[in-house]
């Protein structure tokens, strides 16, 4: 009788042991981010009517909502648990809208949602916009930029703008502030551009 006791404790220690191994650990939590981007001073405006600020367009990895960071070598790789809150085309168009009304550039800024006949129209492709470990722990972002004035299908601005900044403090959270500087100094020279 305790030979048998003995087996089934045995055997429900091993079965225990069995479950423990197959336990999996905890996941980390998923991190979201948005833009906070500093804002221009108002000026009167340059652009005399409506300006349609197109969705960006990005390729790959970069139109997706998780960051994207480099190792070097043309290897681009995405963060499994840190997202933006919104995809980077649809973020950076709302971050210039809300820059470009902040500096009062044009008497009307809208988006094409609005559908109405516009005076000037901004288009941009997002060509980098990543965390870039391969030179330590910097942030690369480049944004190709195009106004026009479509009366007259005039190219009044176009040009590609780009940054590499150093993070000022360390991991993601430090690589998304370094993104937001970057960001602003793109949309502070884009603007003097159009100015």
């Amino acid at each position: 009788m305790k030979k048998i006791t003995f087996l089934k404790s045995l055997s429900f220690g091993a079965i225990a042991l069995m479950m423990a191994a197959c336990a999996q650990p905890e996941l980390p939590q998923d991190n979201f981010y948005r833009l906070d981007l500093s804002q221009p001073t108002a000026s009167t405006p340059v652009l005399d009517g409506v300006l349609e600020v197109d969705r960006f367009r990005a390729d790959g990895l970069i139109s997706g909502r998780p960051l994207a960071f480099t190792e070097g070598k043309g290897h681009l790789s995405e963060y499994h648990y840190h997202f933006w809150v919104e995809p980077p085309v649809d973020m950076l168009q709302d971050a210039m809208v809300k820059y470009l009304r902040t500096a009062n550039v044009a008497t009307h800024i809208v988006t094409p949602e609005l559908r109405m006949n516009a005076d000037y129209f901004l288009t941009g492709k997002i060509m980098r916009l990543e965390r870039d470990l391969a030179n330590g722990t910097k942030v690369a972002v480049e944004l190709e930029l195009g106004l026009k004035r479509t009366r007259d299908d005039k190219i009044l601005v176009l040009k590609t703008y780009n940054r590499l900044l150093d993070q000022s403090s360390s991991g993601v959270n430090g690589a998304v502030r370094a993104i937001e500087i970057a960001l602003g100094e793109i949309y502070a020279e884009f603007l003097n551009d159009v100015r």
